[in-house]
């Protein structure tokens, strides 16, 4: 690893302003941000060779999935964010990236102060973006993903035995409510009140099901609808841009709810409950108390969906009273136990530890989770189980089991299910797995997360874009199905993937269990390695040269120093943020390309956040007036640009800028023409010539420049250093202005927990059918 100092020591980081929970900064495109302008001129610096110091930044890339709180996670909730309006447009623009210390999902509030007042008093502009439709691509993958999960809901229905440990509440509340207090308090075992196994999977095939007609999406609301919910949003002081997705989230007769629960308006995305109050306020008066039952109700929804964002699928119960209790919540338990009587939450328990002796209480969680979260993971749980017991004998695959993928090969062959770990390198043995099922005139299919050679996307494949398409059951037409960076799966995609795999047929789980999780809720790889419910092959395909040693080292705690005689590994020290953009302009425009013959459009830059003086945002601006200046006359882009595209959470397809007309911007993302529409412009795309870990993650480019700002040491953790490094397959450059932090970050700073249930449902399942007679 080289390292060129000057003689002046590096002066401590900058200490970053409050944020919360490390949430990347989404400040709307367009706000004043520090550039290059600010650095000392210095001569380029070749690879190697640059200034001593340590350098401040702005706001860092999320440290967490998405809108959430770091208090939804750990019982403590600090309501932060300015207007409704302005919350919601950001948060679409920081779910590109998701979490950014493996619990991904980009927050989208920006740090600030509490808001008094209500949604109306604050955020018009930001309101204005999001009340604008959302008809987009976005939009039509989530709809293709509810009809796929209503599909699944009643392919579930038809099985004999459904997963009784998180059914829904039946019609006796009282009963159920009781049984929730009892197992807390440990009045009552909970064998008294909860099944303690779910039913088994069958063995054996099912009949194809006739095709079932798809529902229809939820219709768009209706321009009375609409005019009806800005009338009330005008009374409570609420911007009227709200409008439309407040029509659209609470239905047909929306306006009548949210004038009876004005605390309903915490359904459109981005409102805060700061807001909400004050829109409470504005239209019951007095009668809107901190006590009221509409708002403790509508409190657990949004604590809920806030902790999906940050990847869970699920709280403990006391996690959420205590979070009720800091939102001023004066019964937190009673409103919890309400919630659940009403239906609009559900609970479970989980069983804590190795099952006791006959006669001993079995120690429990109980857990607290919404619907659509409780349905996927079940379903999820129920497919990988019918998968994992698919077959009893292996096929006869020997002949095909040589080279890198022979023991992969060997696993596939007797078992339905298989999950395989490793790092860049190891990706050679499934594909030589897919290879041999080929050549045994198996139909195969391989799928990533990110485009690459020989695979489609996960989200292509789910929409039918690409990929060997559906049979009359809606199931996929493969007999092996290979999906890359496994850790990338969120619960739902997860769940109507793998509820997609015919039977007979076989799926492998392929990934790295060190990078960055997944945009959404869930920890479906590192679930599914922990239930153990299928052979776990881990290659020993070590990643080559000196990138893949300090990465292999970042992996298990070590930043060690590597011997780089071509100077593969290089860390260029920085004073401050100014500095930190010059010298990532001067690495991407001139030294790497000159030192090793990368060409710049081969050259990305990562960073740990949007917002600051050396975030994505900034680093762009410096990047382009140096490769490509112009006017931005399309929307602040020009021909050429280097873009990412994010046509929904989590997905980020890199392209350049072909062109603008009538119908939007035109986009070349790899051959493939893409046409984002203009009023969608904003929220979409952004240049990319840097990007964070989260956006770059499944990806590779020759040479990687990691620009590290002295306030990102808050963001950084093992696995997004791990992430950021990892990217690189040639070169790697680090703008190093984090001082001791990156070291620490990497030895103690581990990933957030997820709250998930899928290892204890999988593994009552897989134990169930196997002790199940033949």
């Amino acid at each position: 690893m080289s390292t060129d100092r000057q003689a002046d020591a590096p002066k401590d980081p900058a200490t970053p302003e409050a944020a919360p929970s490390g949430t990347e900064a989404a400040e709307p495109r367009g706000a004043a941000e520090a550039g290059p302008e600010n650095a000392a001129p210095h001569a380029a610096p070749e690879p190697g060779t640059a200034a001593a110091g340590t350098g401040g930044a702005g706001t860092t890339e999320a440290a967490e999935p998405s809108a959430a709180e770091d208090g939804v996670a750990d019982g403590t909730a600090v309501d932060a964010g300015s207007g409704a309006g302005s919350d919601a447009a950001e948060g679409e623009e920081a779910a590109a990236d998701g979490p950014e210390d493996g619990d991904e999902a980009g927050d989208g509030n920006e740090a600030g102060d509490e808001g008094e007042g209500g949604a109306g008093a604050q955020g018009a502009e930001g309101g204005e973006e999001a009340g604008k439709p959302a008809l987009s691509e976005a939009a039509a993958e989530l709809a293709a993903q509810k009809v796929e999960r209503e599909r699944i809901a009643r392919r579930k229905a038809e099985r004999q035995g459904p997963v009784d440990a998180g059914a829904k509440l039946s019609g006796k509340a009282a009963d159920l409510l009781a049984a929730v207090r009892a197992v807390e308090s440990g009045e009552k075992p909970s064998p008294v009140y909860f099944d303690e196994a779910p039913v088994a999977p069958r063995r054996a095939p099912e009949a194809p099901a006739a095709p079932r007609p798809a529902r229809p999406a939820a219709p768009a609301p209706t321009a009375a609808g609409i005019e009806g919910v800005r009338a009330v949003l005008a009374r409570g002081g609420a911007p009227e841009a709200l409008a439309v997705p407040a029509a659209t989230a609470l239905g047909e007769d929306a306006a009548e709810r949210l004038a009876e629960d004005p605390w309903q308006l915490l359904a459109v995305s981005g409102v805060r409950p700061t807001q909400a109050d004050g829109f409470a306020r504005a239209l019951l008066g007095q009668d809107a108390g901190p006590g009221d039952e509409r708002r403790a109700a509508a409190l657990v929804g949004w604590l809920l969906e806030q902790a999906a964002l940050k990847g869970h699928t699920a709280l403990e119960a006391p996690t959420l009273e205590a979070a009720l209790a800091q939102y001023g919540v004066p019964d937190p338990a009673g409103s919890l136990e309400q919630a659940i009587g009403e239906g609009a939450v559900l609970v479970f328990q989980e069983p804590l530890g190795p099952p006791v002796a006959e006669g001993e209480e079995q120690p429990v969680r109980v857990l607290v989770g919404l619907e659509g979260y409780a349905l996927a993971e079940e379903s999820l749980a129920d497919g990988l189980a019918r998968l994992a017991n698919t077959f009893n004998d292996p096929a006869d695959w020997e002949k095909a089991a040589t080279g890198p993928g022979a023991e992969l090969i060997r696993a596939a062959s007797g078992h339905g299910l298989v999950t395989h770990t490793g790092g860049e390198a190891a990706r050679a043995e499934p594909l030589a797995l897919l290879a041999a099922a080929r050549d045994l005139g198996l139909r195969v299919c391989l799928a990533a997360h990110t485009p690459a050679h020989g695979a489609v996307t996960v989200a292509d494949l789910l929409s039918g874009a690409a990929g060997p398409g559906r049979d009359a059951d809606g199931q996929f037409a493969v007999d092996l199905l290979v999906v890359l960076d496994a850790p990338q799966l969120d619960v739902e995609s997860a769940a109507a993937l793998v509820e997609s795999v015919p039977d007979g047929a076989r799926l492998v789980l392929s990934g790295d269990p060190g990078v960055l999780g997944s945009a959404g809720p869930g920890r479906v790889f590192a679930d599914v390695l922990a239930a153990r419910a299928c052979p776990q092959l881990v290659s020993r395909t070590p990643d080559p040269g000196p990138v893949g040693e300090l990465v292999s080292g970042v992996g298990v705690g070590e930043l060690n120093q590597v011997d780089a005689p071509g100077k593969e590994v290089v860390i260029v020290p920085v004073r401050d943020a100014g500095e930190a953009v010059h010298r990532c302009v001067q690495l991407v425009a001139e030294s790497v390309p000159r030192a090793f013959g990368i060409p710049v459009d081969a050259v990305q830059v990562i960073t740990p956040g949007h917002g600051g003086s050396a975030g994505t945002r900034a680093l762009n601006a410096a990047l382009k007036e140096r490769l490509n200046p112009g006017p931005g006359r399309f929307g602040g882009f020009d021909p050429g640009d280097r873009v990412v595209d994010v046509p929904s959470p989590g997905r980020a397809v890199p392209a350049r800028v072909v062109s603008a007309d009538a119908q939007g911007l035109h986009l070349d993302a790899a051959g493939a023409r893409i046409v984002v529409p203009k009023e969608q412009v904003e929220s979409r795309v952004r240049h990319g010539w840097a990007v964070t870990a989260h956006q770059a993650v499944g990806a590779r480019w020759p040479a990687v420049v990691v620009v590290l700002p002295g306030d990102a040491a808050q963001a950084l953790s093992r696995d997004w250093v791990y992430t950021a490094f990892g990217r690189a397959e040639r070169h790697l450059s680090v703008v190093h202005g984090v001082d001791q932090a990156l070291p620490r970050a990497v030895a103690e700073v581990l990933p957030k927990p997820r709250t998930t249930r899928l290892t204890g449902l999988l593994r009552a399942l897989v134990a169930a059918a196997r002790d199940q007679p033949e």
